[in-house]
């Protein structure tokens, strides 16, 4: 079993920090779950360009108000808490935030810990925590 307390582990190396958000990784790649499982923070009035290419990404929103654009067809989707979006195709999109928002994210394959954005919107796909 794996217990992690949120509280104790947004002040630990789980925190990753990057321009208009941070992210507070509960589970990893080396948890063995099979997806990793993240808090993660967008700053208010970010506007994020994002294409995971090489993870499928779940987001539930908890709190805070914003909007995603699928920038394949231009549409644009109302964030606010309790809407789920699944980035099933990869799909390459604009996150915007009006307000702060707090998002529980579940990637596959799972992360290893340290990973950024690169300079396409995506993170790399890494075998151990750089």
């Amino acid at each position: 079993m794996i217990v992690r307390d949120y509280e104790q582990e947004k002040s630990s190396e789980r925190r990753v920090d990057s321009e208009g958000w941070h992210s507070v990784r509960l589970l990893l790649k080396d948890d063995g779950m099979g997806f990793s499982f993240h808090i993660t923070t967008i700053h208010a009035g970010a506007e994020l360009e994002m294409h995971y290419r090489h993870h499928l990404e779940s987001v539930y929103c908890i709190a805070g108000v914003g909007s995603i654009e699928d920038l394949a067809s231009g549409e644009v989707l109302e964030i606010r808490p309790g809407v789920v979006y699944a980035l099933d195709q990869n799909d390459r999109h604009i996150l915007r935030a009006r307000s702060e928002m707090t998002m529980a994210c579940v990637f596959n394959p799972p992360v290893t810990g340290r990973e950024t954005h690169d300079e396409t919107g995506a993170y790399p796909l890494l075998s151990e925590a750089t």
